[in-house]
Formats: C-alpha cells, sequence, structure tokens
C-alpha cells in the first residue's frame, strides 16, 4: 500500500542520489530491447553456458544418475524459479541495474548490488581464460592430424603412450608413468605447465593472443550496449544448439553410446541419503541459472514494463534445465565410445570441467572418423556457449556503473571508453593467468571468486530483503500490475519461507563441509594463495554489511529513524492498482 510520512519523517540520507539525471546537459537514452525475442536470447546465453555441458551431466553420474534429479529440481523450485522470477522481475519493475534497483526499493540492501558486481568483475577475468583454451584448440584443429592424437610431436616425452592403439598392437608393452598425447597436448603444449605455484614461469604468447581475441569479440558485442548485445545473442545464443545436435547425432550413431547413456543415467536409489548429493544440486542451480550476480537484474531492466516477465521466467528456466539433460546425451554417448573402443569402464573416462572439454573429449574426437570436423564443431560449441555468457555478464556490469551515474556515462562516447579501460586492464590481470604457471592462478580464481558459499549468502539476503523489509505481497502484486493477471502465489510464499531456510541450511553445511583449495587434489598452495582466494571471497561478501554500517552512518536521526529511512522505496516507482486503492 502507498506510504505517506509526516514531513519530518523524510529523512534523506547524506549522499545524494546520483541516479537523477540532469536536464541541462543532453544524455542518451537508457535504451529497452528493440524486441522480446532478443531479451530471451540474451538471457538464455547467459544461463546456458559451458556449466550445462561440462558439470551437469557429470554430476548426474557421480550423484546416483536418474536420481539426482529429484534433489535438482526440488531445489529448482524452492530456489531456482523463485529467485529468477525475483531477480527479473526487480529489474523490470524498477528499470534500473543491479545496484540502484536495490537502492530504489531498501537503499539498506544496496551493498547487495555492489557485492554481485565485485563476483561478476572477478568472474569475467578468469572465465574468458576458457575462452583462449579453447580459442587455441580450435585453431589447432585446422591440421591434417590432430595434434593431441599422436606422441610424434616435439613436445611430446618419452612417456607418452597412444593408449588408442593397443587393439592394433596387442604385444606393446606399457611404459611405467605413462601419460596420454592428448594430456601431453595440454599439460605441454597449451599450458607449458610449471612444477609449482612458486614458478610462473614467462607468458605463453600464443594464448595471450587468443585472450587478446576473445577481449575485442566482447568488447563488440557490448560496446553500444543492449543494441549491440540484443543483435550480437541471434547468433551467439542459438548456433551452439546447432553444433550441440550435430554432435548429439552423431555421439548416439556411435558403437558404445547406449553404455554411456545407461552410465550417465543409470539410477542409484541410495545416494539420496548423502547429504553432498543435495548440496550438488543446490550449487548446481545457482551456478547454472546466474542467480544472486546481478546479471538478470540488469537483462530485465530493458524490457517494457508490461512485459510477461513470468511466463519469460519459467520458459527460460525450462529451456536451461532441458538443455543440461540433453547435453548429458551428447556427452556421455561420445565417452561411451572412447571406453569401448578403449576396452575400459567409462569411470575412468568421464570428467568434468576443464578436463572434459579439453581432455577426454579431444581425445573421443580423436577416435572418430574425420576427427578435425567434430573437434571444429565441439570447440566452436564450447566457445559461443562461453562467449555470451562472458558478454552479457560484462553488459551487466557496466549497466550496473552506468545506472549509477547516467549523467557522467551516458553522455558522448564515456561509456564505450570506461568499457575499453575495463576490458584493457582485464586483459592484462588476465595475462597472470596464460603464463607457465597460469593455471595455479585460476585455479584459486575458480574456487574463491564464485564461490558456492558467497552465492548462497546473497541468495539469504535477497530473499529477506524482498519477502519481509520490501514485502513478498509487495513485489507480487508488481508483478500482477506488470503482466496484468495474478500470477501463482508459490513464489511469495519460497521468498518469505522455503528459499533462505533452504539456502540456510546449504550454506551452513557447505561451512562445515569446506576444504582449502589443493591444486589436483594433492597440492596445497601456499599461505599466500589462500590470502589471495579469501580476498576474492570477502572482497564481494563483506560489500553487503559494510554498505549497512555506511548507510547507517551518513543518515541522520536515531537508529530507529534511520533504519526506517533506509527499509522505505524510492517514491518515484510505479504504483501498482493495490497500492493505488488508497489514494
Amino acid at each position: 500500500m502507498a506510504m505517506h510520512y509526516d514531513q519530518e519523517m523524510q529523512f534523506k540520507l547524506a549522499y545524494a542520489d546520483p541516479g537523477i539525471v540532469k536536464t541541462e546537459q543532453k544524455t542518451q537514452e537508457r535504451g529497452q530491447w528493440s524486441s522480446k525475442v532478443e531479451f530471451l536470447l540474451a538471457v538464455a546465453g547467459q544461463i546456458i553456458g559451458l556449466g550445462n555441458v561440462w558439470r551437469f551431466p557429470y554430476l548426474c553420474y557421480k550423484n546416483g544418475g536418474g536420481v539426482f534429479f529429484i534433489p535438482y529440481v526440488v531445489f529448482l523450485f524452492a530456489c531456482g524459479i523463485p529467485l529468477f522470477l525475483l531477480e527479473i522481475s526487480l529489474g523490470q519493475y524498477t528499470s534500473q541495474g543491479s545496484i540502484t534497483c536495490w537502492r530504489k526499493i531498501c537503499p539498506l540492501f544496496e551493498g547487495l548490488g555492489y557485492g554481485s558486481q565485485v563476483v561478476v568483475l572477478y568472474s569475467s577475468i578468469y572465465y574468458i581464460i576458457i575462452l583462449a583454451w579453447a580459442f587455441f584448440y580450435l585453431f589447432s584443429s585446422f591440421s591434417s592430424q590432430l595434434p593431441w592424437a599422436s606422441c610424434s610431436n616435439a613436445w611430446n616425452t618419452e612417456s607418452c603412450f597412444e593408449f588408442d592403439r593397443l587393439d592394433n598392437f596387442g604385444n606393446l608393452s606399457i611404459p611405467q608413468n605413462a601419460t596420454s598425447p592428448v594430456k601431453e597436448f595440454w599439460e605441454r603444449r597449451v599450458l607449458n605447465i610449471t612444477g609449482s605455484v612458486y614458478e610462473l614461469g614467462s607468458v605463453r604468447w600464443e594464448l595471450a593472443l587468443c585472450l587478446l581475441l576473445a577481449w575485442v569479440i566482447c568488447y563488440f558485442c557490448v560496446w553500444k550496449g543492449v543494441k549491440s548485445t540484443g543483435k550480437v545473442v541471434y547468433f551467439t545464443a542459438t548456433f551452439p544448439y546447432v553444433m550441440l545436435l550435430v554432435l548429439l547425432v552423431r555421439g548416439l550413431t556411435l558403437p558404445g553410446a547406449v553404455d554411456g547413456i545407461m552410465f550417465y543415467l543409470y539410477p542409484d536409489p541410495t545416494r539420496l541419503t548423502d547429504p553432498q548429493v543435495w548440496m550438488d544440486a543446490g550449487t548446481q542451480i545457482f551456478y547454472s541459472y546466474a542467480i544472486c550476480i546481478g546479471c538478470l537484474t540488469a537483462l530485465g531492466s530493458y524490457n517494457k514494463y508490461n512485459n510477461n516477465c513470468y511466463k519469460d521466467c519459467v520458459y527460460l528456466c525450462m529451456l536451461n534445465s532441458g538443455t543440461s539433460f540433453v547435453a548429458g546425451f551428447a556427452i556421455f554417448s561420445v565417452l561411451g565410445f572412447m571406453a569401448y573402443e578403449q576396452g575400459t569402464d567409462i569411470s575412468t573416462v568421464a570428467e568434468s570441467g576443464p578436463g572434459l572439454a579439453f581432455i577426454a573429449y579431444p581425445r573421443a574426437v580423436a577416435m572418430m572418423p574425420i576427427p578435425q570436423l567434430w573437434a571444429i564443431c565441439f570447440f566452436i560449441m564450447i566457445i559461443l556457449l562461453g562467449l555470451d555468457s562472458e558478454f552479457v555478464g560484462l553488459e551487466a556490469l557496466m549497466t550496473a556503473i552506468t545506472d549509477l551515474y547516467p549523467q557522467f556515462f551516458l553522455m558522448g562516447h564515456r561509456r564505450k571508453f570506461f568499457l575499453l579501460l575495463i576490458c584493457i586492464g582485464s586483459f592484462f590481470i588476465g595475462l597472470v593467468m596464460v603464463t607457465e604457471g597460469g593455471l595455479y592462478i585460476f585455479q584459486l580464481f575458480d574456487y574463491y571468486a564464485c564461490s558456492g558459499m558467497t552465492l548462497l549468502l546473497f541468495a539469504i539476503l535477497q530473499s529477506v530483503c524482498v519477502g519481509w523489509v520490501y514485502g513478498a505481497d509487495r513485489l507480487y502484486n508488481n508483478i500482477a500490475d506488470m503482466i496484468g493477471y495474478q500470477p501463482l502465489p508459490l513464489a511469495k510464499y519460497c521468498w518469505k519461507y522455503v528459499t533462505p531456510v533452504l539456502c540456510t541450511g546449504t550454506f551452513i553445511f557447505s561451512l562445515v563441509k569446506f576444504t582449502p583449495l589443493k591444486f589436483n587434489n594433492t597440492f596445497e598452495y601456499p599461505w599466500w594463495g589462500y590470502a589471495i582466494g579469501w580476498w576474492f571471497t570477502l572482497s564481494s561478501t563483506l560489500m553487503v554489511p559494510l554498505w549497512m554500517i555506511y548507510a547507517l552512518l551518513r543518515s541522520r536521526g536515531s537508529l530507529k529513524q534511520r533504519l526506517y529511512v533506509l527499509c522505505t522505496p524510492a517514491s518515484d516507482l510505479p504504483l501498482s492498482m493495490t497500492q493505488m486503492e488508497p489514494l
């Protein structure tokens, strides 16, 4: 309902609101999506990424096959869809990015926006390294023989052994400590990895050029804001599906494919009693749905006010989970073929993460007829899946910064120059991760910068803010006003009760089970390595309490009056019909 206060209660924060655009100087329009399709493709490009291909299928087989869908679906409906709807509708309702949207509905929680953008910045710096590796593999695929298919290369050692030829040469003896050519290509040709984190070595200039290429592409995808982003996603969000379909059809026609799929989905109900299975399901939802990092809020902010964000969220969530499920068939059919060719168990060849993309799958591709074609298809898919997640995240970061100071960044080409500055700075930081010891630094970023505990904490705070401070009923009515009808009330009960309780339980469990990062599960980092890691985690997480303290100190009145003002929504927000009735 509408809020009216006496004049003496109209306290203002001591800091000025930079979101107000001065009319003395001409500024550019904030912009909107040209069509609904652009919004849907941009969100799909952001949420459907590498995790759908290389993490979800592995988690399925690891956590009981088909029964993994039970905890996955529970977290999807209890946390995933409610938070997904919360963020997109919040952006659409306020027409603001991930920082100023919280300022509009509850200034006390504005630190959520700052913290989420720190996570996005860290993620953008290290996530693009994967694209540099993928570009390197893609360029290497244009050769008469795949360079990771044999041991006859300059970088191979005497321990290199072509396991795939055992069937043809049964009397061959396997050398002690034998390594495969695909692993040596990854470790010695691509990374040339050093012996420890104490040795960073020199920059791998081929990787550095691939990294530069990735940043140049990302820059020009985002430099004109939603005008350019909205056009690029027509290709980057749809073409990976073409590649996935090609790889799926090819995988299903290979011998051993059925065994791989059975291994992927064979149910083991006993795994449901393991809390780690539920933890894996929860973290997979948070990672694959890009929730709690502000990107969805930024993308939703470019929608028209009456866009049906409720229906969009349901469709996008189903598309995301469906893609993960289908990707499992494409991946495990090929891994089943590789196990069949080698006469080994699938568990010995199944991997997740970079190990799947740069070791297991390339090794399987090398066994196929016309291996160059399938390698090119696979790495184009990997690049495009990662590329749109990267540049949409960059767009969200720029949206947050631009909405903070629109009177400055929407003048002339300032936004483009600032974006260029971020890209150049991130590129130079990323050079550390394309050194010979760069993989050690990469894993620090991956483990600590976007940790599950940070996202869970943000989810709890978002739910508390919307469910109890701003009001779940109020946001529910805002959504009803935007879409023209009452959505299912399940979401508002999730915001108030289910989501914060479930996320708190998962957060506590992850805290109890937390173990420091070990490289390859064996090598312990020095103290300064863990210090850097915890800096990544705390520099984003602590933004929330630090902002609360700062805002309380800068506002006027008694503590009760300060809290009252800091928990009061902005007066210029659109009023729903329910809020207008008392007027």
